[in-house]
């Protein structure tokens, strides 16, 4: 279990960076100026939040308590990190493929699975495991994100990757329901959710359906999870704000960012309460001068009270053959 952590702040607005005033239910927890802050994922065993800035090549992990994350130079673009269930080896959702490694050696993964050649404007985008510790992760085309060359891979335990989907043009989010029967999965500029009825077992997914479209006044649909209640809280790439949906996809609330494109969101804390958000300063350039002061930093949301899941860890051996 976690150690003992402090109370959770109040959330209020803050002044000590400049920037837009906050709405009180919105705290600007670190000003990082993350070029493409994404890939959230608390480590609930060793109560360790982690993210990326896949385009600043960084890896974070902050306690909740420091005054600072700590942080890490990365080999390559890197769309997320999974710590290992049993160990010290991390997964990683680098340009090239998946790769595990030490915090140690970050310079030198062993790769499990390198899909995407060198020097291939393809790349992994956003990732999480499921209950039996297999990863479902999807890819984009980064240097032309209008072509449909991502595709939703599913990385077994055993290091085997299978293509499972295909045909997205920016592959993202993909959660998982607190039952295991259910995976989201996300392809950006189309504005769709796609919903899949989910085998952990077997590994498979089928019955892919629309789950919700967005409109253009709402952005794009990037990173989201579930909470412990079947609702499904969506970043909203271009549209400043995180979304809390019912299990139908219907509006439940909205919290409004001072910044527009919101990246990803994950519960974390002790009691699984707290809410934080990333974001990111690629874009930037046509945003108002408040908007860049807050573009690629970590946020905290007021959730009211909902609790989220435990993220389940990557479940992979930290040795063995690579490929």
């Amino acid at each position: 279990m976690p150690p003992t952590a402090p109370t959770a702040p109040t959330i209020s607005t803050i002044s000590t960076t400049p920037g837009p005033a906050l709405a009180p239910t919105v705290r600007r927890v670190h000003a990082l100026g993350m070029a493409l802050g994404e890939g959230l994922h608390w480590d609930h065993a060793r109560a360790q939040l982690w993210w990326v800035d896949i385009v600043g090549r960084r890896l974070y992990r902050w306690d909740l308590v420091a005054a600072a994350p700590s942080s890490w130079t990365l080999p390559q673009r890197c769309g997320w990190v999974l710590p290992q269930a049993d160990g010290d080896a991390l997964l990683l959702g680098l340009q090239g493929g998946f790769a595990r490694a030490t915090l140690e050696a970050l310079d030198t993964p062993d790769w499990l699975a390198r899909p995407f050649a060198e020097g291939s404007t393809l790349r992994l985008n956003d990732a999480k495991a499921d209950a039996s510790g297999a990863v479902w992760g999807g890819s984009l085309n980064h240097g032309h994100e209008d072509r449909p060359e991502g595709v939703l891979f599913r990385l077994g335990t055993d290091g085997e990757l299978r293509t499972v989907d295909a045909g997205y043009r920016v592959a993202n989010g993909p959660a998982l329901r607190g039952d295991g029967r259910l995976l989201l999965h996300t392809d950006s500029p189309l504005r769709s959710i796609y919903a899949f009825d989910l085998d952990v077992a077997g590994g498979e997914v089928t019955g892919k359906r629309i789950w919700k479209r967005f409109d253009e006044a709402e952005g794009y649909p990037d990173g989201m999870c579930f909470d412990a209640e079947r609702c499904v809280w969506v970043a909203h790439w271009g549209g400043s704000c995180v979304s809390r949906f019912d299990p139908d996809g219907a509006l439940l609330r909205r919290w409004t960012l001072p910044t527009p494109h919101i990246t990803n969101v994950c519960f974390a804390g002790p009691g699984l309460d707290r809410v934080f958000v990333t974001s990111a300063a690629v874009g930037s350039s046509g945003f108002s001068a408040p908007e860049q002061a807050c573009a690629g930093d970590l946020f905290e949301i007021d959730g009211g009270g909902v609790k989220g899941l435990q993220a389940h860890p990557w479940r992979g051996a930290a040795t063995g053959p690579t490929r």
